[in-house]
């Protein structure tokens, strides 16, 4: 069975939404880094958009189920990151930019 691809693990990401901002983690861009190993083991560095997210520990189960979905996947390790410091400005996509009014 053939390894998902990054570009393949951000599309699964795509839909798993903050509940309290109802931007998906990807637009935010709370998803630092996807490297999927030859062993079908997918590694996620995500951030959240503060060290005191309510939602946190239930986006990290989101982001897990997400990935784990895929074809070719074996194993999901997310890993919670600080560094870098999640900037709004720098790191959402556009479309996250006009919806929080960022500019």
């Amino acid at each position: 069975m053939p390894l998902p691809t990054n570009e393949q693990v951000i599309e699964a990401l795509r839909p798993v939404q903050d509940p309290e901002i109802r931007i998906g983690v990807v637009d935010l861009g709370l998803i630092y880094d996807v490297m999927v190993e030859e062993t079908g083991k997918a590694l996620i560095k995500m951030t959240l958009t503060t060290p005191a997210c309510p939602y946190g520990e239930m986006l990290l189960s989101w982001v897990h189920r997400a990935v784990e979905k895929l074809d070719g996947v074996t194993e999901v390790e997310v890993k919670l990151v600080w560094d870098p410091v999640w900037d709004p400005k720098e790191m959402c996509s556009d479309l996250a930019k006009d919806a929080l009014g960022i500019w």
